[in-house]
C-alpha cells in the first residue's frame, strides 16, 4: 500500500472526506459527506471536517489536505464564493491546523481535482494547455501546461453577458432555473467559446458531480477544441487535495 493522507474536498452545498492512497489515487474508504453548515462560516466548516476525520479513523500523523471555493495563496483563502465573506483574507491553514492539531495544507478545490486530473485521470501525459472546469454550485477552474499547475486561475468569474459566468452557466443555474438540458448547453457553448477565445486550449476536462451525466449535454457542445468528462469525477477534489498534502508535508 502507498503513502496515505486524507482528502477533504469542502463545497458550497457539500463537504467531501476519504483516506487516499497517493501513489495510485485511490480511495481507500467510502467517501463521506455532510452538508455544507448554513452561512459557510470558518468554525463550523472546521465542526464538520473534524467530524468527518474522526470518522475516518486514521491517526494523527496521516497528512490532510482540504481543497475550497476559493483563491488560496500560501495558506491564505483571499476570496468567498458561495461561502462566508469571513474566508477573505483568513488564514485557513493556521486555522484549521491548529482547531484539527494536525498539519493541513490548503488550495484552491478546482487546482486540486485539476492536479488528479493531471496526475491520475484524463489530463495524464497531455500536453500543451488543458483546462479543467468543475461545473457545480459554482465554476471552478483549473490551468495545467504540461501537466504542471497554474494556480488560482478562478475562470468562472469571467464576465458571459454582462454577469459572472458562473450566475449564467454553473450546474447549479441548471437546477434553479429548471433549464433543459439543451438550454442549459447554449449557456455552456458560449461559456466554452469565451474560454477558447481568450486561451487557446489544447483540452477541455469537465468535473464537478455532473460530469457523471456527460453523455446528456457534452455532445452538444460545438467546440474547436476536445472536451470530455472528468476521469475520476466528483472524488478528484479529494485526490488532488490528499496528494498534495503529502507533497506539501
Amino acid at each position: 500500500m502507498g503513502k496515505k493522507a486524507i482528502g477533504i474536498d469542502i463545497g458550497g452545498t457539500g463537504i467531501k472526506g476519504a483516506l487516499v492512497d497517493v501513489k495510485s489515487g485511490k480511495l481507500l474508504t467510502d467517501r463521506i459527506r455532510v452538508g455544507t453548515p448554513d452561512g459557510g462560516r470558518p468554525d463550523d466548516m472546521v465542526a464538520v471536517v473534524r467530524a468527518i476525520i474522526q470518522e475516518l479513523r486514521v491517526d494523527k500523523s496521516t497528512p490532510v489536505g482540504i481543497c475550497f471555493p476559493a483563491v488560496v495563496q500560501h495558506g491564505v483563502t483571499k476570496s468567498a464564493a458561495n461561502i462566508s465573506s469571513e474566508w477573505i483574507n483568513y488564514d485557513a491553514d493556521a486555522h484549521f491546523t491548529k482547531s484539527l492539531k494536525r498539519k493541513v495544507h490548503m488550495l484552491n478545490d478546482a487546482d486540486a481535482a485539476g492536479f488528479a486530473e493531471a496526475k491520475f485521470g484524463a489530463a495524464r501525459n497531455q500536453k500543451g494547455l488543458t483546462i479543467l472546469t468543475t461545473l457545480g454550485t459554482g465554476i471552478g477552474a483549473a490551468l495545467l501546461y504540461n501537466g504542471t499547475l497554474i494556480p488560482n486561475s478562478e475562470l468562472g468569474h469571467l464576465t458571459l453577458n454582462g454577469q459572472d459566468a458562473e450566475k449564467l452557466a454553473a450546474f447549479s443555474a441548471k437546477e434553479r432555473e429548471g433549464l433543459s438540458w439543451e438550454d442549459w448547453a447554449v449557456r455552456l457553448q458560449a461559456y466554452y467559446s469565451l474560454l477558447e477565445d481568450l486561451f487557446v486550449p489544447d483540452l477541455f476536462i469537465v468535473g464537478g458531480g455532473v460530469s457523471k451525466e456527460h453523455e446528456l449535454f457534452l455532445p452538444l457542445l460545438k467546440l474547436k477544441t476536445p472536451i470530455v468528462p472528468a476521469e475520476l469525477k466528483n472524488a478528484a477534489g479529494i485526490i488532488g487535495a490528499a496528494t498534495l498534502a503529502v507533497k506539501d508535508a
